[in-house]
């Protein structure tokens, strides 16, 4: 066969996604019991899980799990896609071995005779006819097995974007879970230091008017308090939008989406991790081996130009039998055959099939460097999970050690204030205080529960490591009766 013979490219020797040493174990808190809290650790030999979003403890997270991958209408286009790509190469494996087809065919025909009895000076007679026909194009130089070959190519390249779905959706369906846990108690706290504040106000107006303090004091207040209040809206609107996406993943129209509400409390942040070397990642990833697929099919492409550049060898072959009545088709001395060979060979187009073939291996020289590009992307991806494991970790035992400072502050201004020693202002600051640490500490435990996430998507998703497929999976899980399940949807 003419073209390249394609062969996917070498895994990398690199050992290390970054240049920094690698911290296997990442700790937040001493306080194991706090949400996303907990001590990781990084282990080289723990398979990635097929169904890794189960490590997050939490039955509501795989349930919206099931029912996206019931539901999700981009991932039944997917489905659809990879079923189309199986039947047009199944389709041009027929290329392959020869076509015959069959034939009955019957004619009443007019002939003019100068000898014929005939009034009208010719005769009038049927012709019925019988055949099998087979034809076969000899595929010298292997442009139909390149062509099929491309095909197959094609088919392997939709199969990992199927399970680059699976794993996409998973993930943004697990990360807009936990950001909704965040979004909310967020939105929680926010209302309590604006409730607070309002107290404070009151406190400072009822001064104002003893002429204790200034007018200042109290507009300087109420700024403070019109400050907490504009972002509220914001955390409101980002819940809201983030609720119709969900909605979206999980193949519904916002306003059917019913669920209870995650809290961050209710999920668990998975203590061992898996960690794939670079030369595996490349045999792991969805895109990767999906990139690969279309570098194949470019390199396959290349072959079928180069053969239709070349001439072209053809069989044709007829058996059947010729008769004036249908009685007579079989009978002895009907038999008609005839055995073809063709070669054809394009003398001049122009430089159509020269600049073709040109243009298949500058789109395989496309194909190489997209492969490339997207193997420094899967390491870039690892890599910055891995920091992110690390720095969020850090960032997440600040804000508890934080949060334990105000709650430590807050009482004693509480015990000073019972005692009459400290003013009910001084109280409500510390509380404040408090609040507003607790807001930060929410935003870093989302963050270390979606990094956590991103290592499971950077990591391709552990679909090597599944028997059957995630829609089976999905399948056997029951529906919730509240909502109705994507069949009834259809």
């Amino acid at each position: 066969m003419v073209g390249p013979d394609f062969s996917r490219p070498q895994a990398p020797t690199l050992q290390h996604y970054s240049a920094d040493p690698l911290q296997r174990t990442v700790a937040a808190s001493d306080q194991t019991e706090l949400a996303a809290g907990a001590a990781q650790q990084l282990d080289h030999g723990l398979p990635v899980s097929a169904r890794w979003w189960q490590s997050f403890d939490s039955a509501t997270l795989n349930q919206l799990v099931a029912e996206a991958f019931r539901a999700n209408p981009d991932l039944a286009a997917a489905q659809a896609a990879l079923r189309e790509a199986s039947e047009n190469m199944q389709a041009a494996h027929g290329a392959l071995i020869p076509s015959i087809s069959g034939g009955l065919d019957s004619k009443r025909q007019h002939s003019s005779s100068s000898g014929s009895s005939s009034s009208n000076g010719g005769r009038v007679y049927n012709t019925f006819n019988a055949s099998v026909d087979v034809s076969y194009e000899l595929d010298v130089f292997g442009g139909n097995r390149r062509a099929y070959e491309a095909l197959q190519a094609s088919h392997e390249y939709q199969q990992f974007e199927l399970e680059a779905s699976y794993l996409s959706l998973a993930s943004n369906v697990i990360n807009a879970a936990i950001s909704e846990a965040s979004y909310r108690e967020q939105i929680a706290t926010t209302k309590d230091i604006i409730q607070l504040q309002q107290q404070l106000l009151d406190i400072l107006q009822t001064q104002f008017e003893f002429g204790s303090i200034s007018q200042a004091d109290v507009e300087s207040q109420v700024a403070s308090i019109a400050a907490t209040q504009a972002s509220l809206p914001p955390l409101q609107k980002s819940l809201a939008l983030l609720r119709n996406q969900l909605a979206v993943y999980l193949g519904k129209a916002p306003s059917e989406l019913s669920m209870d509400p995650i809290t961050l409390d209710q999920l668990t942040l998975p203590q061992q991790l898996p960690l794939s070397l670079p030369s595996d990642l490349v045999a792991q990833r969805p895109d990767i081996r999906a990139s690969a697929a279309l570098m194949h099919q470019a390199a396959a492409e290349v072959g079928v130009a180069t053969a239709n550049q070349l001439p072209q060898f053809g069989i044709t072959g007829s058996y059947g039998s010729e008769g004036n009545t249908f009685a007579e088709l079989f009978s002895p001395g009907t038999l008609v055959w005839n055995l073809a060979s063709s070669i054809t060979q394009s003398i001049f187009d122009g430089g159509i099939k020269r600049h073709q073939t040109r243009a298949s291996e500058a789109a395989y020289d496309q194909a190489q460097a997209s492969y490339r590009s997207v193997v420094l992307s899967a390491f870039q991806d690892v890599a910055n999970v891995l920091d992110a494991l690390n720095y969020d970790a850090q960032t997440l035992r600040a804000r508890v050690i934080a949060e334990e400072a105000a709650t430590r502050s807050e009482k004693i201004a509480d015990e000073q204030y019972k005692a009459g020693g400290t003013s009910y202002s001084t109280l409500l600051d510390a509380q404040k205080t408090l609040l507003n640490a607790r807001l930060l500490r929410v935003q870093a435990q989302a963050a270390r529960l979606t990094d956590t996430v991103a290592l499971y998507q950077a990591l391709g998703g552990g679909w090597w490591n599944r028997s059957g497929t995630p829609q089976a999976a999905a399948a056997a899980l029951p529906v919730p009766a509240s909502e109705p399940s994507a069949t009834s949807q259809q």
